[in-house]
Formats: structure tokens, sequence, C-alpha cells
């Protein structure tokens, strides 16, 4: 296996319903460290950035929206297979068709509104990584 690092949100629905926690101990207990963490509220700019790869699609407006109505968390997580492992722990986009136990059939509340937002690739990962943390702040814990 390959320790690998991802990027992972948890998105303004999640925020306002005090799951944070709940996640991060979902997170932690299918074996993904959190190195890196940060609460905050991002602006049109940055989520626009940050989702441009969806900019064609009709749900692009909708999502920046949603993205900007409240603070978000976002993390680093490490870990082996920490891209495959963190989007099993999610479950599918669609919280209808997350499997149980998965943090979208759990706490989602639409396709939308699905809780948590993770990296789908290793290229995708160093560059949501990159867009919200410096290196520096970035701590493995066996360092």
């Amino acid at each position: 296996m390959s320790v690998e690092r991802t990027l992972s949100i948890i998105k303004p629905d999640a925020v306002a319903k005090n799951l944070i926690g709940k996640i991060y101990d979902r997170l932690e207990t299918a074996g993904l460290q959190i190195v890196a963490s940060r609460m905050m509220r991002l602006t049109r700019q940055q989520a626009q950035e940050f989702y441009v790869v969806h900019k064609e699609r009709p749900f692009y407006s909708d999502l920046v929206e949603y993205m900007i109505s409240g603070p978000v968390v976002v993390q680093v997580l490490e870990g082996d297979n920490a891209i495959a492992r963190n989007r099993e722990v999610m479950g599918a986009t669609n919280p209808a068709d997350a499997a149980p136990g998965t943090i979208r059939a759990d706490f989602a509340e639409s396709v939308e509104s699905n809780a948590v937002h993770g990296s789908d690739a290793p290229e995708t990962a160093y560059t949501e990584i990159s867009f919200f943390f410096d290196v520096g702040e970035i701590l493995s814990r066996d360092s």
C-alpha cells in the first residue's frame, strides 16, 4: 500500500449541523490521519476557482452559492490509499445511492448538500491540497 494525501472538505450543511467531530471520527476510525485542518468561509472567487472544472455544467452557479453559504472545514488526510479510502468513507455523491454507514448516507441532505468533498485522484489531490495549504502547514504525524 502507498501512503497518500488527499483533500477533504466538510461542507456548509454539515458544519451548520455540528457534524465536524462525527465526520472526523469516521475519517480517523477508517485509518486516515488529519495532518492539516482549517475552518474558513470561502469567498465567491475561491469557490469559483476551486470548482472551475465544473464551470460549463448547469449546476456550477448553484454549487458556488452553496459553498459560500457558510463556513467549511478543509483538511488534508494522510494514510494508506487515502484517496480511495476517503471516497469509500464518504459514500456516493447522491446520498440516496450511498452505502449504509457512509458519511453521505448518514448526514447528507441531497446531491448538492452532501456533507463532504474529497479528491478523486492523485493529481487532483495535489492541486486541491495546494489550493488551501502551503507545504509548511501540513504536519505528518510520523515526523
